[in-house]
Parts: structure tokens; C-alpha cells; sequence
């Protein structure tokens, strides 16, 4: 028969492992051989006890720099920054924005592929996880690759938490920014989050007006400034867009005739989407070429 010391001991021992469950559980690092771009995810996303760890990329887009057509400044800027940042040198946190498939994501995207070899790697964070950026950095702050952390789409409305869990990992909190992480975000909004009109109309003078409007105003644009390279990117013009049209196609195995002969449906395809763009143009490239195929 167990002794009362040996009763409470299993006692003790089952109510620590139930504790345990329930716990959080520390990041973990993954097989950093498995490939050089990874993913933030939540194990059991919304209950107790899930876990957050860094998943690795089986398939990575191929896309190199030579396919992005007609934005070399940027392409040349954003380049330069990655080229010092996997040389130990001085780089600068990164925001991409401007016109919808112009090819910011692909960007990104085409200098993992470029400086892969010289140990960069990236790191894919979804908006909703950016208050556990403090733990990804400690995963890799000892590490001797360079980190990419990167934040796709991104934008805020009134009173989400990764807003200021961004500001603080750009600029802002007491401990230095690891040398070997930086931030690339892409964003449809250069100041990310919505500006309105009542913004303005703050500025009246009554009992339930704003003492300090200005402030107001500065604080919804001060997150987009902790970023040192802002790279924006604008419509592609009708000749631009044909002949990124036309860039694709032969890399699809169309011949020059077929790509002359492509042109006008070229167009009707962008004026149904209302756009020419990057995106809109690779859609058309796989459609015709399919076709023909």
C-alpha cells in the first residue's frame, strides 16, 4: 500500500502534467537544412497550449530578378539594401507599396532566390502573428544566417495589436534590433492604416473635441517612417504591360509571331480586370499559351 508521501507525489505529478498541457509551449527551432524560406505557424491556432513554430517552405517560387520588368529603380534599391544587409553591412527595414500587382511580393520573392547562397532566409509572418515577433527574433538572433522577416498585404484597422507589436520590433523597444533580422512589408497603403475624415474634423471646439489632434494624425503615420527604404510602385503604361506580356509568353515557349499575335487580347484581357499589371499580365501569358499548347 502506498505511503501517504507516495500518494501526494502521483497526485502532484498528474496535476503538473495537466498544468503543462495547458501551458504554452516554447518556440522551438526547426531543421534550419530543410530550406532557406519558413513560415510562422500556430499549432492548434486559437486553443490552449498551441504551440508557434517556424515551418519550412517545401516549394518556393522560382522567380528571379530578369522577370520583373519595368521597375529596375526599385528592383536596383531594394537589390543594393539585401546585397549590404547578407554582407554584415548597414541595411535599412524595407516598405514596399503602391499599385496592386506591380510585382512587390515578387520582389521579395526574386532576392530570397538571388542571395539564398550567400545565407539569407526568410521568414513569413501573417499579420495576426506580428505581437510574436519578439520570439522569432531570439530563435534566429543567434544564428549565423541573415533573416528576412516578411509581412505580405499588410494594413491595420483601429485597435489591432500587431500595430504596435510592429512599431516596437522596427524602433521602439529597449533591447537592439538583432543584426542579422530585418522587415520587409508590402502594402496597397503607403501609411498602412486608414485615414478618414473624421481625422480632420477632430480640430473642433467643443467639450468632446480632441486637446491634440496633431498627435492623432501622427500617430497613425508614424509606423510607415520606421522603415528607412520606402519603394513605391505605380501602374505599368499599355506598352509597359504588353511587353511584360510578352516577357512571359516566351518564357512559356511562344514564338515572336505568337506574341505579335497576342497583343490585342493582350489588351481586352487587362480591360476586363481593370488593371495592367504585373499579376494580370502573368494570368493572360498562362492562358494563351495554354491555349495554344
Amino acid at each position: 500500500m502506498a505511503t501517504p508521501l507516495e500518494q501526494f507525489l502521483v497526485r502532484a505529478e498528474a496535476l503538473l502534467a495537466r498544468v503543462e498541457a495547458v501551458l504554452p509551449q516554447a518556440p522551438r527551432e526547426p531543421d534550419w537544412k530543410l530550406g532557406f524560406a519558413f513560415r510562422w505557424r500556430k499549432r492548434n491556432s486559437g486553443a490552449a497550449g498551441g504551440a508557434s513554430y517556424l515551418q519550412a517552405v517545401a516549394h518556393v517560387s522560382p522567380i528571379a530578378l530578369d522577370d520583373l520588368q519595368h521597375i529596375g529603380p526599385q528592383k536596383e534599391q531594394i537589390e543594393q539594401n539585401t546585397r549590404q544587409f547578407v554582407q554584415g553591412k548597414p541595411a535599412n527595414n524595407v516598405l514596399l507599396t503602391g499599385a496592386r500587382g506591380t510585382g512587390k511580393s515578387s520582389l521579395i520573392k526574386a532576392c530570397l532566390n538571388q542571395f539564398a547562397k550567400d545565407g539569407l532566409r526568410l521568414i513569413e509572418v501573417d499579420k495576426a502573428d506580428l505581437a510574436e515577433l519578439p520570439d522569432i527574433v531570439d530563435i534566429v538572433a543567434g544564428r549565423p544566417e541573415r533573416f528576412i522577416v516578411f509581412c505580405d498585404d499588410l494594413s491595420f484597422e483601429e485597435g489591432e495589436s500587431g500595430y504596435k507589436a510592429l512599431k516596437v520590433a522596427l524602433d521602439g523597444s529597449i533591447s537592439a534590433q538583432s543584426d542579422n533580422v530585418l522587415i520587409y512589408a508590402t502594402s496597397n497603403r503607403r501609411h498602412l492604416m486608414p485615414e478618414r475624415m473624421s481625422d480632420n474634423m477632430s480640430y473642433r471646439h467643443d467639450e468632446d473635441g480632441d486637446l491634440h489632434p496633431g498627435e492623432t494624425v501622427e500617430e497613425k503615420i508614424s509606423l510607415s517612417e520606421r522603415f528607412g527604404l520606402w519603394l513605391t510602385f505605380y501602374p505599368f503604361k499599355q506598352d509597359d504591360y504588353l511587353a511584360i506580356v510578352g516577357h512571359w509568353l516566351s518564357s512559356l515557349g511562344c514564338s515572336e509571331a505568337q506574341i505579335e499575335a497576342s497583343r490585342a487580347d493582350a489588351l481586352r484581357w487587362a480591360l476586363q480586370r481593370g488593371s495592367r499589371s504585373g499579376r494580370v499580365a502573368w494570368q493572360f501569358a498562362k492562358d494563351y499559351a495554354g491555349k495554344l499548347a
